[in-house]
Formats: structure tokens, C-alpha cells, sequence
């Protein structure tokens, strides 16, 4: 399932819901900051990696962090499927590793 949220620092709550739902296996939390002139990006990123980090250590959901934090739209697009890979499918493949994992247990 996919789900939108308004903003990166969104991402947080929409992941925490999710995980404590008991129907998700894993989460990946997916977004993108784009540094701009004000120590905003700083805040944005770092509160979002807190809250995943949260979401892994309070919950029994594996929760991946695929959270963007360019500099440029160009960079985002290169590491959305561009010159330097895709970041949502190395995600993908992560959240399959922690749920082995999980299950390994």
C-alpha cells in the first residue's frame, strides 16, 4: 500500500500509525528535503530520522529510512532512479532483509 502525507515531517506520525496498526510487516518511509537558505532543511531532516528511529526502537516494525536530503532537485532525481541508483529500491530491498530478519528471531 502506498500513502501520501503533506510533508517530509509528516512522515513520522504516518509511520508510527502504520506500524502500531499490526497489519504492516514493514515501513519505508520515503521523502525528499531539498536544502534551501534557511536552517529549516536541518530541522526537517533531523527530526524525521529522530521519529524513524523512534518508530524502530518503540515499535516491532522494521521502519526504513528513505528520506532524501539534496541539495538540488537534480540530485533527488539522480538518486530516484537516475544516475546514482534508486533510493526507494534499495529501501525496498532493506525492509525485506529486516523482515527476515524479524523472522529469523
Amino acid at each position: 500500500k502506498i500513502f501520501s502525507v503533506p510533508g517530509a515531517f509528516e512522515l513520522n506520525y504516518a509511520s508510527m500509525q502504520l506500524c502500531k496498526s499490526d497489519y504492516f510487516d514493514a515501513v519505508i518511509s520515503i521523502g525528499c528535503v531539498i536544502r534551501g537558505e534557511t536552517a529549516h532543511f536541518d530541522y526537517v531532516c533531523s527530526a524525521v530520522a529522530q521519529g524513524i528511529k523512534d518508530c524502530n526502537i518503540l515499535t516491532d516494525v522494521p521502519t526504513i529510512f528513505c528520506l532524501l536530503t539534496d541539495d538540488t532537485k537534480e540530485q533527488s532525481i539522480a538518486r530516484s532512479g537516475g544516475a546514482l541508483g534508486n533510493k526507494g529500491v534499495e529501501a525496498g530491498v532493506t525492509a525485506l532483509q529486516m523482515i527476515q530478519f524479524k523472522r529469523s528471531l
